[in-house]
């Protein structure tokens, strides 16, 4: 019954920043892996950053010094903050949690950066 909801979406324009929040529940949140996975039009879906459960980051080369990954563990909390956004980062944006076991996907929230 794990449950992940994204939030924070939006359209912006190029260079503009976004937050995107993502809130855990049914799991423990803090055995846990989070990640960030986005989707664009016509492409596959791709990894964009995790963070696993002592802290450690990793990113796509592509957001890589633009994103930052963060997790609050007292309220169950992902985060992705998204700075000098670029039109290629138009995409739908999905909140995962993974164990050893098995992995959870939110639905998604849509992120649209125009030129």
């Amino acid at each position: 019954q794990v449950r992940l909801v994204e939030s924070g979406g939006g359209m912006v324009q190029a260079g503009g920043s976004l937050r995107l929040s993502c809130a855990v529940s049914g799991i423990n949140f803090r055995l846990h892996t989070m990640a960030w996975y986005r989707q664009g039009p016509g492409k596959q879906r791709e990894l964009v950053a995790n963070i696993t459960t002592s802290g450690r980051t990793n990113y796509v080369d592509s957001v890589n010094g633009r994103f930052t990954i963060s997790r609050d563990n007292v309220r169950n909390m992902v985060y992705l903050q998204m700075n000098s956004l670029k039109p290629e980062d138009t995409a739908v944006y999905y909140c995962i949690a993974a164990d050893y076991r098995r992995t959870g996907w939110g639905q998604g929230t849509q992120v649209t950066v125009s030129s």
